[in-house]
C-alpha cells in the first residue's frame, strides 16, 4: 500500500547511497576517504529497495559518494529487475564519470540501468581542477577528458539524451565557477545534452555555505535567455527541476533550485545512506536519521521492515527549505551530503 506522510506528500523516490568514499573532493560536498562502518550487504539494500517499491516508490536513483566506486554496482542492477512487476519503473544513477569506460556503460545499460546523471562543473582544465578540489589543472584537464569520454561511452552504450537517459549536472557557486555557465550551457547544447544547473545547498557541515554564494535560479535563467532565449517548460509534479527549452530547438536546461525556490510541498523522496540510515530530508539534521540495520537481519520478517519504513514515511513532516526561506528553520548541523547522496 502506497505511503503517505504527514503533510500528504506520498513516497515515490528512493535514493540509495552506495558508498560514501568519492575520487573527488568537490568543495560543497567534501566526502571522506572512508566508508562509515556496518555498510549494508547486496541482500540488505535488496531489502530496502523491494520495501520501498512495495510502499509505492517506483523510482530507484542509485548515489554516493561516487557509486561507480562500488564492486556490486552491476549486480544491484540485476538483482532489482524482477521489482520491475511490483512497481519499479526507472533505475537512475548519478556519477562524476571519470571511472566510466566503454565497458563499463555497456555493463550498466546490460544490467538494466536506465537513466544515467554525469556530473561536471567546468568547461576549461582550471575550472574543473577548482571544483573537484584537484591538485592543478593538469588533473583538471584529465577530469575534464574523462568526463567528455564518459559521455560518448554512455550514449553508445544506448543512454540517449533525446529521451531523457543522459543528462549532466552542474552545480554553480558564486565566486568560483559562475563564469562557467554559458560555456558549460555551450557544452551541453552542442552534446544533445540536458544541462541541470544545481543551486549551492547548505547541505552537511564541511563546505563553509554562505548565502551570498548561491546564484539563484532566476539569474541563471536569465543569463542564459540573453544568450539563447528560453521559453518555460514547468516543473514536473513530484520533480526537482524546472525546465526551460530553447527556442531554437536546441534542446532543453533545467534549473534545481532548492535554495531560493523549494519545492518541500510535493518532495516525495527517501534517503537511505550506505550504512542503512535512513533520512526524509536532504537537509536532515545529523544524527536525526532512523538506523534500519535492525529489520534487516537474518530472521526478521520482510513485512517488519516494511512496517518500520511505513512509519518513518508516515510521521515526516520535514520541509527545510521552505521553513529557511521563512527565517524560521531552526540552527542545527546538517547530515553530510556524501552519506545521504545529495
Amino acid at each position: 500500500m502506497p505511503a503517505v506522510d504527514a503533510l500528504g506528500r506520498p513516497l515515490g523516490v528512493l535514493r540509495l547511497s552506495l558508498t560514501a568514499r568519492c575520487n573527488l573532493a568537490c568543495p560543497y560536498c567534501l566526502p571522506d576517504g572512508q566508508e562509515p562502518p556496518g555498510l549494508l550487504s547486496l541482500q540488505q539494500r535488496l531489502q530496502l529497495i523491494e520495501a520501498a517499491v512495495s510502499l509505492g516508490a517506483g523510482s530507484l536513483r542509485l548515489t554516493g559518494g561516487e557509486p561507480l566506486l562500488h564492486p556490486e554496482l552491476e549486480r544491484l542492477i540485476s538483482a532489482c529487475q524482477p521489482l520491475r512487476s511490483s512497481g519499479l519503473r526507472e533505475i537512475a544513477l548519478t556519477s562524476n564519470g571519470l571511472l566510466l569506460s566503454a565497458e563499463r556503460a555497456q555493463r550498466l545499460r546490460s544490467a538494466g540501468l536506465d537513466r544515467l546523471t554525469l556530473s561536471l562543473d567546468g568547461s576549461t582544465a582550471a575550472s574543473v581542477a577548482a571544483m573537484a578540489g584537484l591538485v592543478d589543472g593538469a588533473a583538471g584537464a584529465r577530469a575534464l577528458q574523462q568526463v567528455l569520454a564518459a559521455i560518448e561511452h554512455a550514449r553508445a552504450a544506448g543512454f540517449n539524451p533525446a529521451r531523457g537517459a543522459l543528462k549532466l549536472n552542474a552545480v554553480i557557486q558564486r565566486g568560483r565557477n559562475r563564469d562557467q555557465l554559458l560555456p558549460l550551457a555551450a557544452l551541453a547544447r552542442e552534446r544533445g545534452l540536458e544541462l541541470r544547473l544545481i543551486e549551492y545547498m547548505d547541505v552537511g557541515n564541511r563546505n563553509g555555505w554562505q548565502a551570498s554564494e548561491v546564484v539563484p535560479a532566476s539569474e541563471l535563467v536569465h543569463t542564459l535567455h540573453q544568450c539563447w532565449p528560453l521559453e518555460p517548460l514547468g516543473r514536473a509534479g513530484h520533480g526537482t527541476a524546472m525546465r526551460w527549452r530553447y527556442r531554437d530547438g536546441r534542446g532543453a536546461v533545467a534549473v534545481v533550485a532548492s535554495v531560493s525556490q523549494p519545492f518541500c510541498g510535493d518532495c516525495n523522496r527517501l534517503r537511505i545512506t550506505a550504512d542503512g540510515i535512513a533520512y526524509t530530508c536532504l537537509f536532515a539534521a545529523a544524527g536525526s536519521g532512523i538506523d534500519l540495520r535492525p529489520w534487516l537481519q537474518p530472521g526478521v520478517a520482510p513485512m517488519q521492515l516494511q512496517r518500520a519504513m511505513a512509519d518513518l514515511w508516515q510521521r515526516r513532516a520535514d520541509r527545510y527549505s521552505e521553513e529557511r526561506q521563512q527565517a524560521s528553520a531552526p540552527a542545527m548541523p546538517h547530515a553530510e551530503m556524501a552519506y545521504l547522496g545529495g
